[in-house]
């Protein structure tokens, strides 16, 4: 199924929800911005095709496409150093509009937090948003790859205690989409980023989406 929220109306229906944070739930491109900058800057490289590819990924990750050469340590050396940046600047970290009352919604039903952050970061954005954390989430302590990977939405889905064709994911990147289609899961695409990868229904933010909880035990996810 296929719907674009600001033109038609549809419904998806899940056992579960598997959300993604930034761009998702949480505006924190302005923090993002400012910290690949600087570090795009200190290595030599264009910002602006920097900023092309770092969304959704750990920054290790991201930092090995750019930098293929690099040995892997030192790419993780910079992470631990970006990640404490990340987490000290909150600067204009602010809701995805509507992302207080869909996570008000869903606070009784089956979903989970499946981050690229780590649980510092996650937390140090969740609350600068002023956003409700998930009992449940995954974070990249929980992970050995990052997405596009699939490991951390299987991961939530069996924490959880769904399969994956039970879940639904909402996500902004095109790594997070990728990482979605890869675990067999349906997706929710939030924001500009996810339109160009077709997911399988879009919107431009949360207020053009309704949940209802219906007596079968599923999820109706209906978009406007």
């Amino acid at each position: 199924m296929t719907a674009t929220a600001s033109t038609t109306t549809s419904v998806l229906t899940a056992r579960a929800l598997l959300l993604d944070m930034d761009g998702t739930l949480v505006n924190s491109d302005a923090s993002v911005e400012r910290c690949w900058r600087l570090w795009a800057s200190e290595h030599g490289l264009d910002p602006e095709e920097v900023l092309k590819v770092v969304h959704g990924r750990q920054g290790y990750a991201t930092m090995a496409v750019l930098l293929p050469d690099r040995p892997m340590e030192q790419n993780y050396a910079d992470n631990r150093v970006m990640l404490a940046q990340e987490t000290a600047d909150t600067e204009g970290v602010v809701p995805i509009p509507g992302a207080p009352a869909f996570l008000s919604a869903i606070a009784e039903l089956p979903h989970a937090l499946v981050t690229s952050a780590d649980v510092a970061l996650s937390d140090a954005r969740m609350t600068a948003a002023a956003l409700p954390m998930p009992r449940t989430r995954v974070t990249a302590e929980n992970v050995t790859a990052s997405k596009p990977h699939p490991e951390g939405f299987l991961l939530g889905a069996s924490t959880l205690g769904f399969a994956p064709e039970d879940c639904v994911v909402f996500e902004d990147s095109e790594a997070g989409i990728e990482a979605a289609r890869a675990a067999g899961m349906r997706v929710v695409g939030v924001g500009p980023r996810a339109r160009a990868m077709s997911p399988d229904a879009h919107v431009e933010d949360l207020t053009q989406l309704r949940v209802e909880a219906l007596p079968t035990g599923e999820i109706a996810l209906r978009f406007s």
